[in-house]
């Protein structure tokens, strides 16, 4: 990923998601060097993206998109699969995640690739008015 994709993937995580990350969010990662990827078309459009954030052995998936128009095609699980082959040549031994408990689409995904629920954090995403939604924090081995 790199500063001309942001208005591609803004456009994304604007569909996708109720409370999505800011410009400023995309910005303040890629300036921390952050593992930040995007899959493209042949033709150069933004199908989906990722940001990994590695500390010593463990990778944090902070964020994985796909467009909206190609959910329940398998671009999600092509894309996950490619946060983990990098985590494995980056030599992580683990991947850790946090999804909402209403996501269930994700939770699927997540658990067909082997991820396991390790906890949950009380009130992590914001919701509806002064409503506040946990997150499942789960874990991938590698």
């Amino acid at each position: 990923m790199q500063p001309e994709d942001l208005d591609a993937v803004l456009s994304i995580e604007n569909t996708v998601y109720p409370h999505p990350w800011t410009p400023g969010n995309f910005k303040d990662a890629l300036q921390s060097g952050y593992q930040a990827w995007v899959a493209r078309e042949e033709v150069g459009n933004v199908l989906g993206y990722f940001l990994l954030m590695v500390v010593v052995d463990e990778g944090h998936l902070l964020n994985i998109s796909v467009r909206l128009d190609l959910h329940g095609r398998g671009f999600g699980r092509a894309l996950l699969a490619r946060v983990v082959s990098m985590a494995r040549e980056l030599g992580l031994a683990s991947i850790l995640l946090e999804v909402r408990p209403s996501n269930a689409r994700a939770i699927t995904l997540y658990g067909h690739a082997g991820f396991m629920s390790i906890g949950r954090r009380k009130a992590y995403y914001p919701a509806d008015e002064n409503v506040r939604e946990d997150a499942i924090v789960m874990r991938l081995s590698l």
